[in-house]
């Protein structure tokens, strides 16, 4: 199996990535799960400060895990800083992570609860490096805001969103995705926990802080099915949907998770 057919499923899915990429044995791996009694809060965390340009939005993808949201800035109009961070975290992308039902989809659980699917809004360490790809070989290169998703209201914010992936249904699949803001996205209160992680798909790198919000945000049952409608297959080939790209909690293995609230 090559390294660049891993997957979701029993033969090539998050069980048999150790087989093909080293990280998957290191020790600060994600997802995890978030032990509340357990994470610290910690007085000297800031505020986040989320301040995205929506003209910065460039494309849609069907990357044939997910599909992403890419952004195209030079100047730092689409930035993430304090919070955990020091310096300029300049935004790259956001997906999702979702299940096969609607109360099984999230990477990172919460004293053992999952919820139906997971939003990561990926940055990267623009003061330090000249790129994402850069950025990714280094342990302060990454920073991602994760928000758990709950099934509830439709949530008109992403409407825009399950709009253009009808034009996008298969793999390498990619359109023009202009003026979107994703902190719309994100839940009302910025009460986070936070931890150093790794990427939760290949290559599994170890260069992530993590911000994980402690409130959901809420998609209808129908919004997340939209999802599952998208194909890990390219076209001309046999259907084949994302029904499930999440990958299980792994170990803390002595790392400390924070919080920025009591």
């Amino acid at each position: 199996m090559a390294s660049q057919n891993w997957g979701y499923d029993a033969h090539n899915g998050p069980d048999q990535w150790n087989k093909l990429f080293p990280g998957a044995k290191r020790n600060h791996q994600s997802p995890i799960d978030i032990k509340t009694k357990r994470a610290k809060h910690d007085s000297a965390l800031k505020p986040l400060n989320i301040s995205y340009d929506p003209a910065t939005a460039s494309v849609i993808c069907n990357t044939g895990h997910s599909f992403k949201v890419q952004y195209e800035d030079k100047e730092n109009r689409s930035v993430l800083k304090g919070g955990p961070l020091t310096g300029i975290y300049r935004l790259s992308e956001f997906h999702f992570h979702w299940g096969l039902s609607d109360d099984s989809g999230s990477e990172h659980t919460v004293d053992g609860v999952k919820h139906a699917a997971e939003l990561h809004v990926v940055h990267w360490n623009a003061d330090k490096y000249s790129s994402s790809a850069d950025a990714s070989r280094h342990p302060d290169g990454w920073a991602i805001l994760g928000a758990f998703v709950k099934i509830g209201d439709a949530n008109p914010k992403l409407q825009k969103v399950l709009d253009a992936l009808d034009s996008i249904k298969t793999r390498g699949k990619q359109a023009p995705f202009a003026n979107f803001d994703p902190s719309t996205l994100l839940p009302g209160s910025q009460d986070y926990w936070t931890y150093h992680g790794s990427q939760t798909y290949p290559p599994l790198l170890e260069c992530v802080t993590w911000i994980i919000f402690k409130e959901p945000i809420t998609l209808s049952s129908q919004q997340l099915a939209k999802f599952r409608s998208l194909l890990c297959s390219a076209e001309r080939e046999k259907a084949c949907p994302i029904l499930t790209n999440h990958r299980p909690p792994q170990l803390l293995k002595g790392r400390e998770v924070k919080a920025s609230f009591h």
